[in-house]
């Protein structure tokens, strides 16, 4: 499939996905003042994570550009469309970009968040005789091919001196591996949150492992570079990450209120929401070496599974103008 059809079918999917738009501005084309003013910013999403953020923080309303959102079920998705033109920016985990950038996407990262490691796990069903991961030998584990959670399962196997080769990866989006694992077709599920709280409150699903010793719990934006290159999307992304950056800072004190308003926008039950929060928090943090080098390192992991090509210079697909965010955001 040729990229220029492949921009037109996302182009296509994604106007049956769009939310409903926010701020002042008028339709009026985008990139039309390089103050922001006039410019439609189009943000991609998952579970409404972000939308939701802003929303309860209070800050989603009031800016001089528009905002149309997408909702994604996982990172790869999204940045394909990003690759395609079709999203201007939205949120992923740490392994999305490193997949996108392997494959010669055109994707910039512009900012990073840390999260809470306990909120990547590896969960088994509740009569599952698997308590280590060593007994995933053999086993059905289920995971979004190029996810946050792809990265994870391949550290614990790692650590537990299996690879890929060892277990049947089932390469599933969030919603059908949900279903494999309440119908009890899959042993294992490596996943994030909110899924991760759905599946232990709703199917009593039992942790094998979370996060620590094993991810980084790096999150990013991520931004295509023809928006960068415009001067009014430019200065609508860097305010729309100081407004996160800023709804981060306040989601620490606030989370039943966060809560409240994601499982209002998602349909996610209550008692999932206010569990899933805890989870969720990120701190932002500026793009240095040490971010570069991480991800330069799990770029180096997947090269040597052989599940990306060898020779990725992930420092390639990084900008960090947007640095000085971090700090407004604390203000």
């Amino acid at each position: 499939m040729t990229r220029k059809l492949l921009a037109a079918l996302l182009l296509t999917a994604l106007a049956g996905t769009a939310c409903a738009s926010t701020g002042s501005a008028n339709d009026s084309p985008a990139g039309s003042g390089a103050s922001g003013s006039g410019v439609t910013l189009r943000v991609g999403d998952q579970k409404a994570g972000s939308q939701a953020l802003l929303k309860a923080a209070g800050l989603l309303d009031g800016t001089s550009y528009k905002i149309t959102w997408s909702q994604f079920t996982s990172g790869p998705p999204m940045l394909e469309a990003i690759n395609a033109g079709a999203v201007d920016i939205g949120g992923v985990g740490n392994t999305p970009p490193v997949f996108a950038a392997a494959a010669g996407s055109k994707i910039k990262v512009v900012a990073a968040y840390r999260q809470n490691l306990a909120g990547a796990t590896i969960l088994v069903p509740q009569g599952s005789t698997i308590t280590a991961p060593a007994q995933l030998e053999g086993k059905k584990v289920a995971v979004a091919k190029g996810s946050s959670a792809h990265y994870h399962l391949l550290s614990v196997l790692q650590k537990a001196g299996l690879s890929f080769k060892d277990i049947q990866p089932q390469y599933l989006q969030p919603a059908d591996a949900l279903a494999a694992f309440t119908s009890g077709t899959i042993d294992a599920w490596a996943i994030w949150e909110p899924f991760t709280s759905q599946a232990e409150l709703q199917n009593k699903a039992k942790l094998l492992v979370d996060g620590n010793g094993y991810v980084n719990g790096l999150n990013f934006q991520v931004a295509a570079p023809g928006a960068l290159q415009d001067k009014g999307k430019d200065t609508a992304i860097r305010d729309y990450l100081t407004r996160l950056a800023k709804a981060r800072t306040w989601a620490v004190t606030h989370q039943p209120e966060w809560a409240k308003v994601w499982a209002q926008e998602t349909g996610l039950p209550v008692e999932v929401a206010n569990a899933a929060v805890a989870n969720t928090l990120a701190t932002s943090i500026v793009i240095d070496d040490s971010v570069v080098t991480s991800e330069q390192q799990m770029a180096d992991a997947f090269s040597a599974e052989g599940l990306i090509p060898g020779g990725l210079k992930f420092s390639d697909f990084v900008d960090d103008r947007f640095n000085d965010v971090v700090a407004k955001g604390q203000q």
